[in-house]
Order: C-alpha cells, then structure tokens, then sequence
C-alpha cells in the first residue's frame, strides 16, 4: 500500500489527549495507521492529497443504525407514530425482506455514511426473514470499505406471546444463540485494525426473554464480544418494564448482566440519575440517537448529564425508517442543539459534539485504535471542504463542521484506503445501487 500524504490542511482536528488543533498541517498514512500528524511532513513517494481550504478530522464513528431500514423510509402509517405504533406499522413490511433487501440496503445505508464522514458503523439486525443471514451485511461492508460492527440481533417474544412482534419475525431462543456462535467464529476478528467486530444484540426488554438477555450475555462474556440493545427509549419502554418485570430498565440491565464497558444501550433517553450514576459506575456506553428521538417524540436524552457523569456516549443514526436519513454529522449539530434546547446555549459546544461523534463513538465501541488522528492509530481520516457555499463567511473552520457544514466529505479513507474522493464513492457503483434499492422498495411497497 502506497503511502498518503494528506498536506496543508487549514486545520488538522486530532481528537488527541490535548485535542490538538493544527493550522497549516499535514496527516501522513502508511499501512493503514497514522504515521506522523504535523506541518511540513517529508514523505518522498508518498501519494500528495491536497487539503488547502480544508478541515482534516478523524473518520466519524456511527454507534447505532438500522441497515435495512433504508427500504422503508417515510412509509405511510409510520410517519406520525410513537415508537410502539411505528413498529407495529412497519413490521410486517419487513418479513418481506430477504437476502437481497438486506445486502443491497446495508450497501445504500453505508455509502450514505461514508459519503457524510463515517468510517466506522455499526449495525444492529436483529430480524432475518425469508432466509436473510448476518453476513449479507457484512459481504456489503466489505465492498463498500467501512470498518464494521455488526450485531447478531434477535427477537424471541411474537405479539401472540405478549410481545411487539408478529409471529413470523421471531425465531426460537435456541436457534438464535447457536446462530450468535456462528457468526462470532465465523467473522468476529478482535485484532488491533480489525475491519470486522461482532457483537450479540438481542433487540429489547419488549421483544426478547428475561433468559435470552442473560444467556447472551455469559456467551458474549465467554466468546470476548460486547453486547448492544436499545434501552429506556421512551415513556412506552419505562412503563412495559415497569409493568412486566417491576423495574426500572436500568435495574433490569444490571440484573441481567447488561452492564459494563462490554455492554452499549442505544437511546437511553429516559435514564434517571440512579441509572446513569450506575452506567458511569459499571463502563457502561450509550448510543445517542437524537434524530430518530425527535422524529418518533421520544424526548431529549439527558447527554449533558451523561457526560457530566463520565458516562461514555457515541452517536447513532438509527434506522432510516425512524430519522429518515443517515448523516452522522447531522445528527452532531442535532444533539448539540437539543442540549441546549434543555439545559441552555452553553449545555454544549460545537467541539464536545465533534468528540463525541469520532472519539467519543470509537471508546463507546471498545476501538481504542480508532477515533483520534494519532501516530499509530488507525488511517481513518475525512477530508471537509469549507470553503463552499455552506461555510462561507465562518470564521472558526472546526465549529463550523457542526454549526453550518459542509454536510458530506470530500475525501475519505479508511485503513489508509480511499472510499470517497472529491465527494464521491469509489468502491462501489453508487447510482446503480440505488437504481436497485428503488426498485426494491416500490416492489415492497406495491
């Protein structure tokens, strides 16, 4: 792999432990890792990316999606729902899913990341109708080149059980552990620069079994994965725990082993102090959604308190069918604003909420290698033109990512490999793509 000098950039954002800001720098990229961050870096041979008039960052790092839901985008019924309602909408729509639905919308929802800054998802599947296996998600990642977190997600309760979901979408307790093994020796690499981790998801409190969430857990624990699910997400989730298991959502996380720095929730915007106390107590992440949280009314997640806490938080995008759109940088303003909206203009910065979209994700998802432009960590680097139509009149480069754009990268690389250049994909076909997913989605639809 040839080396890649990334030279002038107006500023170089490190997400380093000072948080360094450098003017007029360059970021040299040498085998998939950082090899010098500095101006005036000597790299004879080297590939010369120019990036005056430029904002150079760590590749964004997105803690929570929903591949597949970039099919059922803005679907009637759904567009006006509280969470409950959503799901009962849209579930049926997606037992039609298959393969093919699966793999071509993880390719469309992971060149829309890539193409807004992302070089790092995950991803929670947590249905698999009609034959649809983990791996058409991460067969996609690879050819769209992000560094990947899949989930082997589950849904065990049907609606016939007292759950949310329809008896198709459910599959048997037994099953889905032994498919957990399956796909944790089949694809989960925990090596440093690893472009594939896998993580056991079993969907939520509403969906699965008291005995799946702990059985996942002491697997987890045993295979060295983490584990992810959503939790405390609105008023409806806080009352069902209340009623079934008489608990708070976090007291029945910790009774299940659900907490620890293994162990992501995604929204949590209903944690009370006591729950978040024991989230910073335990390591335990969180995955803030504040897109998706407005879109279905679901309220303002206390990150201010979070953070204050020492409570690690990522961002995530969601599904498409609850944000509707995929756009990391988006939802970097979005909390940001929220914040505010809660607590004051100085509840949080443009910088914090540039943090917790690169490093801050990266530590919610145990990379340690990635989410900073350090010597050593890895090459994932995007590459923001501020000096369009968006930003133009700004006079901070680094809030302006945040407070006015631009929205999508210019350039992107992941492991020292380019994925977007001058704002477009090159690993992959993108309008023909998208040209399918169409057809895909008005197939569903009609």
């Amino acid at each position: 792999m040839r080396d890649i000098l990334i030279r002038n950039a107006d500023v170089v954002v490190t997400m380093d432990a000072s948080r360094r800001e450098l003017a007029g720098a360059d970021v040299l990229l040498r085998g998939g890792v950082i090899a010098a961050v500095g101006p005036g870096i000597d790299a004879p041979g080297a590939e010369v990316v120019e990036a005056r008039g430029c904002v150079v960052t760590p590749g964004l790092v997105n803690t929570h999606h929903h591949l597949y839901q970039t099919l059922t985008r803005a679907v009637p019924g759904g567009q006006d729902a509280l969470l409950f309602g959503w799901l009962k909408t849209l579930y049926p729509i997606w037992a039609r899913f298959g393969p093919e639905e699966m793999f071509v919308s993880a390719q469309v929802g992971l060149a829309e990341m890539a193409l807004t800054g992302c070089s790092l998802s995950s991803d929670h599947l947590y249905l698999y109708p009609n034959g649809a296996r983990l791996e058409d998600t991460i067969e996609a990642a690879a050819i769209v080149g992000l560094r990947f977190h899949p989930t082997r997600g589950a849904m065990s309760i049907s609606e016939s059980e007292g759950g949310l979901p329809p008896d198709s979408l459910v599959e048997r307790e037994a099953a889905i552990l032994e498919d957990m093994i399956r796909v944790v020796d089949a694809f989960h690499d925990p090596a440093e620069g690893a472009m594939v981790r896998v993580g056991l998801a079993p969907c939520s409190p509403f969906s699965v079994s008291r005995d799946l969430m702990r059985d996942a857990a002491l697997l987890a624990r045993d295979k060295g994965v983490m584990l992810h699910t959503h939790l405390a997400e609105n008023d409806e989730d806080i009352a069902y725990s209340l009623a079934k298991f008489g608990v708070r959502p976090g007291q029945y996380a910790e009774d299940l082993g659900w907490t620890g720095p293994d162990v992501w929730h995604a929204h949590c915007v209903k944690l009370d102090a006591g729950e978040i106390d024991l989230f910073a107590r335990s390591g335990t992440g969180v995955a803030h959604c504040p897109c998706s949280n407005c879109r279905l009314g679901s309220g303002i997640a206390p990150v201010r308190a979070m953070r204050d806490a020492r409570v690690s938080v990522g961002l995530g995008v969601d599904g498409s069918a609850s944000n509707d759109a995929g756009n990391l940088i988006g939802e970097a303003r979005q909390a940001l604003l929220l914040q505010r909206v809660a607590r004051g203009a100085d509840a949080m910065s443009a910088r914090e909420a540039l943090e917790i979209a690169t490093l801050g994700g990266a530590q919610v998802l145990g990379r340690h290698d990635c989410g900073s432009l350090s010597p050593g960590k890895r090459a994932d680097v995007a590459i923001w033109d501020v000096s369009g139509v968006e930003a133009a009149g700004s006079w901070d480069p680094v809030a302006a990512l945040v407070l006015c754009g631009p929205g999508r990268v210019r350039d992107l690389f992941v492991e020292g490999r380019r994925v977007v250049a001058e704002g477009q994909m090159v690993t992959i076909e993108l309008p023909r793509i998208v040209e399918r997913q169409n057809a895909l989605a008005r197939k569903l639809r009609d």
